[in-house]
């Protein structure tokens, strides 16, 4: 069965905690991303290594290793979102359906241990990236499809939620609700 898309808008949490996984931003100065990134990146492959691992725990929610697939792949997005940020004067970002990914990536029948190795590499992609940002660029801006505007350090701290979310939602059930 198909899970169906999450289509809630996430900014929120640069205003408040996340009530699920007790992430709050207001509470995250920039300079910390680079290891917060590396280390969520770092428990995902004992995540990832679990014979349950390819296991929904439900119709309706991913299993650990559809959830990993996805953090990697943020990851991924995210570097290139603030590539694009310091090259750029305020650039819109490319639509990223995170669920039509999923499924044309087939993100079920992946490796597990690939998968880990993977996100394990973007995540310290990612984590160099922000590490590399300098105060003067902390205010450069960009432009989610929806009309989001962040600056370098709001999008920061917005994409750190995903990744400690679902390191959260694995953990808790083996997998839970999106």
């Amino acid at each position: 069965m198909a899970i169906s898309p999450d289509t809630k808008n996430w900014t929120w949490v640069l205003e408040r905690p996340c009530d699920e996984c007790g992430y709050d931003s207001r509470r995250i100065d920039f300079r910390d991303i680079p290891g917060l990134v590396r280390g969520n990146a770092a428990a995902w492959p004992a995540e990832l290594a679990r014979p349950d691992a390819r296991d929904r725990p439900d119709a309706t929610t991913w299993s650990t290793l559809e959830y990993g697939a996805h953090v990697r792949d943020v990851f991924r997005v995210f570097e290139e979102r603030l590539v694009l940020m310091l090259a750029e004067e305020a650039p819109a970002f490319a639509n990223w359906d995170q669920d039509a990914t999923a499924v044309d990536d087939d993100y079920a029948a992946q490796r597990p241990d690939e998968v880990a190795a993977e996100l394990v590499a973007s995540a310290e992609t990612v984590a160099a990236a922000f590490a590399g940002v300098r105060d003067d660029q902390l205010d450069r801006t960009g432009l989610r499809s929806d009309g989001s505007a962040f600056t370098v350090d709001t999008l920061a701290r917005y994409f750190v939620h995903d990744p400690v979310h679902h390191l959260h939602d694995v953990r808790r059930s083996g997998a839970a609700s999106r």
